[in-house]
């Protein structure tokens, strides 16, 4: 499934699980993701991240009448990506009333850690 927000798009972000417990995305490394030195904009990471974490509680909390809203975005960056796809698994730590927090892995296609990103999405009424 492809990501809807205009921003997933042209990052050119899949959305390959958006479940509650775990979520999975991945997208390809392409120039318009990179930063001038050739590897992957940290940028790009935490897009990624908040992108997944959303779209994921936005889907547990839809049916309750919420919205979900990235809240805070924090990310470490641990080895560059520069070729192939960038590779992310999330998890739930907390599932609250009105904040979720998730902690993403974010790997390389060796499978290797290059970055983790804590999210918390606001969980909100719709309007």
């Amino acid at each position: 499934m492809q990501a809807s927000a205009h921003l997933a798009e042209l990052l050119g972000i899949e959305i390959l699980d958006p479940g509650p417990d775990a979520a999975r995305a991945r997208l390809e490394v392409t120039p318009s993701v990179c930063q001038p030195f050739g590897i992957v904009h940290g940028g790009t990471f935490a897009a990624l991240a908040e992108t997944l974490c959303s779209l994921a509680t936005y889907e547990a909390v839809k049916d309750d009448g919420m919205l979900a809203l990235g809240q805070s975005n924090q990310a470490s960056f641990l080895r560059p990506i520069s070729a192939g796809s960038v590779h992310a698994e999330a998890r739930p730590r907390h599932r609250g009333r009105t904040t979720w927090v998730w902690d993403t892995e974010i790997t390389d296609d060796d499978g290797r850690l290059c970055a983790l990103v804590r999210m918390t999405v606001a969980v909100r009424p719709a309007p």
